[in-house]
């Protein structure tokens, strides 16, 4: 027969494994675990078993044992995960990838119904169709303003009615109502709501972020450090060229206007003068780019018979070694 721990003796316990599970693991998951029953807890467990661990317990133990560990081990990145401990939390340790546990996670999400009390996470919205029910069922549609007609002996809702907005508690005739239709409107399970990654902290969006998504979220960045560097006159890689741009026109603009030049400006003055030589100047410079081409097309046959003849060479040198 197993010998009972006494309380203290779990404690220590269980700060043995939350220090173990910190030395091993460099990646956490914060979930809450609201509404989250036993069973669909130990489904979760056998899930991630293997890569992943599962550790529940009271905030205060976890911020102590954390905050003790911080304190033996130096590491100070662990105590940024003391303000996440709040509510009713539990941690996931893992060495795999985060994006994967997570969708792992979402998979054991359960139905359950609208309990009187309870805060609705989503919107409930009772859809159009046939109850089932016979019309002296009618009362209860009639207080929660459902407009129904009776057709072929039941009630029948005419159009879908949003019953329960997110945020708001489920009253007695709303759970009733539901009960008797068999909706299941809400699920639960472990939510990730934290992101712990060799101490830096960060949202579960994050996880959901592709290559595309950061060079969108990149390039507006850099395009608002430009925009903001162009208002203010402030010089910045990003803003340089527009700059340099800028600068020459205003330059060119001078020119245009009095009488000093120099040669690109003595070019444009003659543009401006007859617009007739810049249509010709810029057929001319379509032929060039079209002749160009040939040439080093020509010019890579050049090369590849030089640099046979070099091989030819190189041969003929090393023939002189070998004998």
């Amino acid at each position: 027969m197993a010998v009972k721990q006494t309380k203290t003796q779990k404690k220590v316990a269980y700060d043995q494994k939350l220090c173990k599970y910190l030395d091993l693991y460099n990646q956490i998951l914060i979930v809450n675990a609201d509404n989250v029953g036993s069973t669909q807890l130990q489904n979760i467990r056998k899930g991630l078993r293997g890569e992943s661990v599962v550790l529940m317990g009271k905030n205060t133990m976890m911020k102590r044992s954390v905050r003790i560990h911080a304190e033996k081990t130096g590491n100070e990145g662990f105590l940024n995960l003391i303000p996440l401990l709040v509510g009713n939390v539990g941690l996931i340790f893992t060495k795999g990838d985060l994006k994967e546990i997570k969708e792992e996670v979402a998979k054991y999400k359960v139905g359950a119904p609208a309990r009187v009390g309870l805060v609705a996470p989503v919107d409930v919205i009772v859809p159009t169709g046939n109850t089932g029910l016979d019309p002296s069922q009618t009362s209860f549609f009639q207080v929660l303003n459902i407009p129904t007609k009776i057709n072929k002996g039941t009630v029948e809702i005419i159009t879908p009615v949003e019953l329960i907005k997110k945020g708001d508690k489920v009253g007695s005739s709303e759970a009733a109502l539901l009960a008797k239709l068999g909706i299941r409107p809400f699920s639960y399970g472990l939510v990730v709501v934290s992101v712990y990654d060799n101490g830096s902290v960060f949202s579960p969006e994050v996880l959901d972020l592709t290559e595309d998504d950061l060079m969108e979220k990149f390039a507006t960045g850099v395009s608002m450090v430009t925009t903001l560097s162009l208002a203010v006159s402030y010089p910045t890689l990003a803003a340089a060229p527009y700059m340099f741009v800028k600068g020459y026109k205003s330059v060119l603009a001078v020119t245009v206007e009095t009488e000093y030049s120099y040669p690109q400006a003595d070019q444009v003055k003659e543009y401006l003068k007859d617009p007739s030589k810049f249509t010709v100047a810029i057929a001319a410079a379509a032929e060039s780019g079209a002749s160009q081409g040939d040439g080093e097309v020509v010019e890579t046959k050049q090369d590849k018979k030089d640099d046979e003849a070099e091989e030819s060479e190189d041969d003929a040198i090393f023939g002189l070694f070998d004998e």
